[in-house]
């Protein structure tokens, strides 16, 4: 067996033990907006005690959740804009959902080409088309605009000819004004001390800009389309 081959092996069988030990050791069950709220004045605690620790741990089990395609990124998000604050968290959150599923695509691009054809056969069609049409703009697009799920996204983009470096860059600006709204909600959730708290107008706004984000980015971004084609017909 050639070294590159029992490499791919080994990378292999790792993302199957970690897959196997998320769920298997019931982390999932952690992730989720319930635990979050029975939870919070503990891990805030743990976060001013043990702040570098926190930082450190939280960026890579972000890393693992979201280069593993595995469920909770939302839930993470706002766990962290909760105990971390707003700042912190968008800082953390940014680069680690970037470099999560930066190598997400390189493990579809390099590992699991063939599961990813045969599992997302149709969406890869339209996304390669896509990616041939409008290149880096397209993974942008999708990126402000969720029509395709997050980790579908990195896996099926594994598959286009786009460098893994255009990947990272382009998806880091993409995602940011969503992990913005998402950071700034947990933040605002974070602050609940009553209930009262919770009509509160900033919490309230928050979760406004929440609903009608997507709605507003694909007006913005179907107006930038429409602008593009304008030229590209002008230039003709």
């Amino acid at each position: 067996m050639s070294r590159s081959r029992a490499a791919r092996l080994g990378v292999m069988a790792l993302v199957v033990l970690g897959v196997a030990a998320f769920f298997g050791l019931g982390l999932h069950e952690h992730l989720t907006l319930d635990a979050l709220k029975e939870n919070r004045e503990q891990l805030s605690r743990f976060v001013a005690e043990n702040t570098a620790a926190a930082y450190a741990g939280y960026f890579a089990g972000y890393v693992l959740v979201t280069a593993l395609s595995l469920p909770g990124a939302t839930i993470m998000t706002l766990a962290g804009g909760a105990v971390f604050g707003f700042t912190p968290a968008l800082l953390l959150i940014s680069f680690a959902s970037t470099i999560g599923a930066t190598l997400a695509c390189g493990l579809a691009r390099f590992l699991l080409r063939d599961w990813v054809q045969g599992r997302f056969g149709e969406r890869l069609a339209r996304i390669n088309q896509g990616v041939a049409r409008e290149g880096a703009f397209y993974l942008f697009t999708l990126r402000l605009i969720p029509a395709v799920p997050f980790f579908v996204l990195n896996l099926a983009m594994g598959l286009t000819p786009m460098r893994l470096f255009t990947f990272y860059w382009v998806s880091q600006l993409g995602m940011l004004p969503g992990t913005i709204v998402y950071v700034n909600a947990g933040a605002q959730l974070g602050r609940i001390e009553s209930l009262g708290d919770v009509l509160s107008p900033a919490l309230i706004g928050s979760f406004v800009l929440l609903g009608i984000f997507p709605l507003l980015v694909k007006k913005i971004m179907e107006r930038v389309r429409r602008a593009r084609a304008c030229r590209a017909a002008a230039g003709r």
